[in-house]
């Protein structure tokens, strides 16, 4: 009860629903095992007594380091769930994840229609080629499989009758198609500039969404200015050993914010890995080992369509890069793992999308009688891979790899290829990237548009591919 208390005065400015949140995810995770064992140990001390225990425990959380443990899941949870300050009127209520995932009604049609069409792509290749979505492998197959884990790059050959579900080609030719019932591009003011709202009349995102301003990009993006040196990314001699000293500082206090204010002015590559564990909160433990080796062993014993569709995505993709290639084996060993992760389907509680259904074998047309296909709810596109590649530079153990690009995937990645009006959205960042391009440099604009090399095409795989593929990793680092 007093760590309830404790917990509940961080989530003050929040309501219950918060708090009863965050709690539950304590108790299932690892720092609450954790929590419960330093009471027991706590209380054990013959010099504790039971009436002081209130006044303790913010002492003893502090002493231990828990207190900080307890602050990072905070953190993460309202980075996580919360919706972003501009859809909250800037205030702090809570707002459930289901009214808040997406208020334009016309965007989740558009999901809708663009996931039929996602399915109906897979069935039909299924029933072409008749491959079955899956299947289990034999004893024989298991061995040999378990075998090649270490060389994946002989595990099968190309498939040419399998093809990527879809691209990002494909993908622009849905978000360009997307019209408002409330706006007309036709009639629109030219005399009317509107930042905020986006105004590129001459882009091909041909609806409005709420962006930052000029201003306000520079003020949020303040220390990326030419004025502060950027560490890692402006390449001098020596080593500032003062914002090294601090780096190590934030490493050993672990706490999440500090760790992502810290790297807003960049870090030396030796403290990278340490510095992005601790600004995404990744612990790596024991139990995570374990977990992976589930994961694996799920790979060894079922064989899924999506299994032929990362690999064939890595050996066409990052594997064919000259800055990946060699961890082609390790991109792929994740990958499969990761299509078996059934904890990413928490990530939808944050987007309109839904994860993908298949019926069981004999019982089609039966809607209760349907799985989530794949367990992780999430079909690879071309060029998927390229959100692993860049990570695999930094650390050696495959757990950590995995744990780090499962955290970045369900904060960051996931909106890349989701149809949303969030702010972090595909959607936002490509009308903001055309706002400000027909901005500030309308001639260059015009004239591209005019010679029919739209500048949106050229960028937007660079946009969906998180800039992995088209700039060196040092870059994809920073």
């Amino acid at each position: 009860n007093e760590y309830k208390s404790y917990l509940r005065v961080m989530t003050r400015s929040y309501d219950e629903a918060v708090f009863n949140d965050i709690l539950a995810e304590i108790k299932t995770s690892d720092l609450g095992w954790t929590l419960k064992q330093a009471v027991q140990q706590e209380l054990s001390k013959p010099f504790v007594n039971v009436k002081d225990i209130k006044r303790l425990v913010p002492v003893f959380l502090k002493e231990s380091g828990l207190d900080v443990k307890l602050r990072n899941v905070v953190f993460t949870y309202l980075l996580k769930h919360q919706p972003p300050l501009e859809l909250r009127a800037n205030t702090c209520v809570y707002v459930p994840p289901e009214s808040s995932t997406e208020p334009m009604f016309f965007i989740r049609n558009a999901q809708a229609r663009w996931e039929k069409r996602i399915l109906k792509s897979i069935n039909t290749m299924c029933t072409e080629k008749s491959i079955p979505l899956a299947r289990m492998r034999t004893l024989r197959e298991q061995a040999d499989f378990a075998q090649k884990w270490r060389d994946m790059s002989f595990a099968d050959e190309i498939n040419s009758e399998i093809r990527p579900v879809y691209a990002p080609k494909d993908f622009l030719d849905v978000l360009t198609s997307l019209s408002s019932p409330n706006y007309n591009p036709k009639i629109y003011d030219y005399t009317d500039v509107n930042e905020r709202a986006g105004s590129a009349v001459w882009g091909l995102i041909q609806i409005r969404l709420h962006l930052k301003t000029t201003q306000e990009l520079r003020v949020l993006f303040n220390n990326l200015s030419t004025h502060y040196f950027q560490t890692g990314a402006d390449d001098i001699e020596g080593v500032n050993l003062e914002w090294q000293r601090l780096g190590t500082k934030v490493i050993q206090a672990g706490y999440s914010p500090a760790g992502q204010r810290y790297l807003q002015q960049g870090c030396y590559p030796t403290q990278r890995g340490s510095l992005w564990l601790t600004a995404l909160n990744v612990t790596p433990s024991q139990p995570d080992s374990q977990y992976y080796t589930q994961l694996k062993s799920g790979v060894f014993k079922y064989e899924l369509l999506v299994d032929k569709l990362f690999l064939q995505d890595v050996r066409l993709t990052a594997g064919n890069n000259e800055a990946y290639f060699v961890f082609e084996d390790l991109m792929v060993q994740l990958l499969l793992c990761f299509s078996r992760d059934t904890r990413l389907l928490e990530h939808f509680q944050q987007t309109t999308a839904l994860p993908p259904r298949a019926y069981l074998r004999g019982n089609v047309g039966e809607a209760e009688k349907t799985v989530i296909y794949p367990p992780n709810g999430i079909i690879p596109f071309h060029g998927f891979s390229f959100y692993l590649a860049p990570l695999c530079f930094i650390w050696s153990e495959p757990v950590t790899v995995y744990l780090v690009f499962k955290e970045l995937y369900t904060r960051f990645f996931f909106r890349l290829h989701c149809l949303s009006s969030h702010p972090q959205g595909i959607l936002s960042l490509c009308l903001q990237f055309e706002t400000l391009l027909q901005t500030y440099q309308p001639q260059l604009f015009y004239h591209l548009r005019e010679m029919g090399s739209h500048p949106l095409k050229h960028a937007f795989n660079w946009i969906m591919h998180a800039f992995a593929g088209i700039s060196i990793p040092r870059v994809c680092h920073y």
